[in-house]
């Protein structure tokens, strides 16, 4: 059996023999400190396999090859933390494959749609399109690359943004929520 070590340095060559067995050598590490932290067995799942997603995008970004469970684990704790967050969401729609839900179903705990194009357009242009390229997988430092700012001033717009954008639908909510009886 291999040490880590050799392991890691094959994959990061290019043996993908080495990288499936790199990967199922930290998997009970990752399992362990989530059940440890969370408990539940389908977030558990998730949260592994994001992980190992993770630390094999970055395995070639990876300096020093004995520092692979170090760096799984702060992998590791960059996904629990954006489980504890709130940001973290399944990959997965999950549903019985024998009784899909029908195209353009809706929730039914949901009466009216949020208007977000309304929402949206309460921005400026700048923090419109500074949104969008967000939503287009920009990072911060690449959209003030783009847009000739800083990266903090980025960062700032965006929540100023999505604060404008609360405050609209919020408003939108609260018409809606105001009852009938009451005059507008």
């Amino acid at each position: 059996m291999q040490d880590l070590t050799t392991l890691v340095t094959s994959a990061k060559k290019g043996d993908q023999d080495a990288l499936s067995a790199v990967l199922k050598r930290i998997e009970p590490a990752l399992r362990s400190f989530f059940i440890n932290r969370i408990g539940r067995r389908i977030d558990v799942d998730d949260l592994v396999q994001n992980t190992l997603l993770r630390v094999h995008r970055g395995l070639p970004d990876l300096k020093d090859d004995s520092r692979l469970k170090a760096f799984a684990m702060k992998g590791a704790l960059y996904e629990l933390q954006d489980f504890y967050r709130g940001r973290y969401t399944p990959k997965e729609a999950l549903f019985d494959a024998h009784d899909p839900p029908e195209i353009g179903a809706t929730d039914p705990r949901v009466g009216d749609k949020l208007d977000v194009e309304q929402a949206l357009s309460s921005l400026s242009p700048k923090a419109r399109e500074i949104i969008e390229l967000r939503e287009y997988g920009y990072k911060y430092e690449e959209i003030a690359d783009m847009i000739g700012s800083t990266e903090a001033a980025i960062k700032m717009q965006v929540k100023r943004a999505f604060d404008r954008m609360r405050d609209a639908l919020m408003l939108f909510f609260l018409w809606i929520l105001i009852p009938a009886t009451i005059p507008r």
